[in-house]
C-alpha cells in the first residue's frame, strides 16, 4: 500500500465533497465562495483520491473546510492521517489555532485528536454543528525528552548486547542510585526494563520501581514482563507513569487495546522492535512479517500516542543510532511523536536524533560506559 499526500486543486476536492458531504447537490453547490484563496489538500492511496481537506489560512489562524473520506473507506485512518498532516503544514505556516465548524456526527472525532468545543450547537442547511479549534503551539510538539534506561536483572542495574542474556555487564547494584543521580542532572524521564519479567513473562522486579518512584519525582516507564491485566494493576500501583508495552501489542493487539482504552493513551509507550524494518517479539527471536510502518500506522488510529522504536541490528553496540529509519517512519506518519532508542554513542548522536524531528531518545550503554556524560547532556534537557 503506498500512501502520499499532497497539493490539489480546488475542482479535484470537488467529486468527494459532493459525494460524501450532499450527495444531493450539484458540483456547484459545494464550491465554496473562497476557494481559490485556500489550499487544498488530497491523499491517494495506490494512486486513488480518497480524502480531502481544505484550509484557509488568516494569519496566526487558520480555518479548515469539507474533510471529506470515500465513504467506503471511513474508519480507516485516512482522515486522522489528513488531520495529522495539516497540522504540520499550519504549524509551518506559523499558524497558532486550527479550527473548523465540525458536524455534530465527527465531534468524537476531533476530541480524540484534540480538539476542544468553543461553541454551542447551531444548525446550517439541517444539519448540526460545533465550532471546534486547537492550540498549535510550536513548544507543544517540540519537546525533545533524554530518557535513560535503567535495566535490571536481580535487583541491579545491567545492560545486555544485542538482546543477549549472556552478555550482560552490572553497572550498579542499587537503581535508586543511577536514578537519582539522572535526577540530579536535571532529566525528568525514566526508562526502567524488568529483563527478569521480560524471561519469566510476569512482572518480577516491582520493588525496584516502587522506590524509584517513590524516592525521586521521575516520569518512569517500566516495562518487561507486562502479559496481564493483573501485571499491569501491579504496575501502576508500584508508581510507574507509563507502562511499556511491546510483544502484547503484536500478538494480542486487542488485549492491548482494552488496555489503551482502560488507563488512558497517555498511560501507554508503545515499543516497537524492528529487524531489517519488520516488527521482532518475543526478547528478539522472533520476526514477523509485519512492516514497522503498518504497525505504527495500525496502533496511531487506535490511539496510540507515545512510541519508541528500537532497531536490533543497534542496540548495545555503540555504533550509532538507525536515523535514516527514523526519518522514514516519521515521513511516513506525519504528526507521530517517536522516541529512538538503541545506537547511541556520542552526544553529536543526540544532535541528530533532534534535528531529525524525534521527540526524544533512550540512551543507556553509552552513559554507563562513559561516551555521552551528564554534563554532556544538560543542552538537551
Amino acid at each position: 500500500m503506498s500512501q502520499q499526500i499532497r497539493h490539489i486543486a480546488t475542482k479535484d476536492t470537488l467529486q468527494l465533497r459532493r459525494d460524501v458531504m450532499y450527495p444531493d447537490w450539484t458540483l456547484d453547490q459545494v464550491t465554496l465562495p473562497h476557494d481559490a484563496d485556500a489550499l487544498h489538500f488530497g491523499l491517494f492511496d495506490d494512486g486513488a483520491l480518497v480524502t480531502v481537506v481544505s484550509l484557509f489560512p488568516e494569519g496566526d489562524r487558520a480555518q479548515f473546510r469539507k474533510l471529506a473520506t470515500a465513504v467506503h473507506l471511513q474508519g480507516k485512518g485516512y482522515g486522522k492521517r489528513m488531520m495529522l498532516h495539516l497540522m504540520e503544514e499550519s504549524r509551518r505556516l506559523g499558524v497558532r489555532t486550527l479550527w473548523c465548524n465540525a458536524r455534530a456526527s465527527a465531534e468524537d472525532f476531533y476530541l480524540r485528536l484534540g480538539f476542544r468545543r468553543t461553541s454551542e450547537l447551531f444548525y446550517k442547511d439541517n444539519i448540526a454543528f460545533y465550532t471546534m479549534d486547537i492550540s498549535l503551539e510550536p513548544a507543544l510538539n517540540k519537546t525533545f525528552e533524554i530518557v535513560p534506561a535503567i535495566d535490571i536483572i536481580g535487583g541491579k542495574c545491567v545492560r545486555l548486547t544485542q538482546g543477549d542474556y549472556a552478555q550482560q555487564k552490572i553497572y550498579n547494584e542499587h537503581p535508586l542510585e543511577v536514578a537519582m543521580a539522572f535526577e540530579d542532572a536535571g532529566i525528568r524521564r525514566l526508562h526502567l526494563v524488568d529483563l527478569d519479567g521480560a524471561k519469566k513473562g510476569a512482572v518480577v522486579n516491582w520493588k525496584v520501581l516502587e522506590s524509584i518512584a517513590g524516592k525521586t519525582k521521575m516520569v518512569v516507564d517500566f516495562g518487561g514482563g507486562i502479559k496481564s491485566g493483573d501485571d499491569l494493576r501491579v504496575v501502576f500501583e508500584s508508581g510507574a507513569s507509563l507502562a511499556t508495552i511491546g510483544s502484547v501489542a503484536v500478538k494480542q493487539p486487542e488485549l492491548f487495546f482494552s488496555w489503551l482504552q482502560q488507563y488512558g493513551a497517555e498511560k501507554m509507550f508503545l515499543g516497537a522492535d524492528v529487524k531489517d524494518e519488520k516488527i521482532a517479539v518475543g526478547g528478539w527471536l522472533e520476526t514477523t512479517d509485519v512492516g514497522i510502518v503498518d504497525f505504527l500506522r495500525g496502533n496511531l488510529d487506535r490511539g496510540v500516542q507515545h512510541v519508541f522504536c528500537t532497531d536490533i541490528a543497534k542496540d548495545g553496540l555503540l555504533q550509532g543510532p538507525s536515523t535514516a529509519l527514523y526519518r522514514r517512519i516519521i515521513e511516513a506518519l506525519p504528526g507521530i511523536r517517536l522516541t529512538a532508542s538503541g545506537g547511541v554513542s556520542r552526544i553529536e548522536d543526540v544532535a541528530e536524533l533532534q534535528a531529525a524531528g524525534l521527540a526524544g531518545v533512550i540512551i543507556g550503554k553509552a552513559i554507563y560506559e562513559g561516551k555521552i556524560t551528564l554534563p554532556e547532556l544538560k543542552p538537551f534537557i
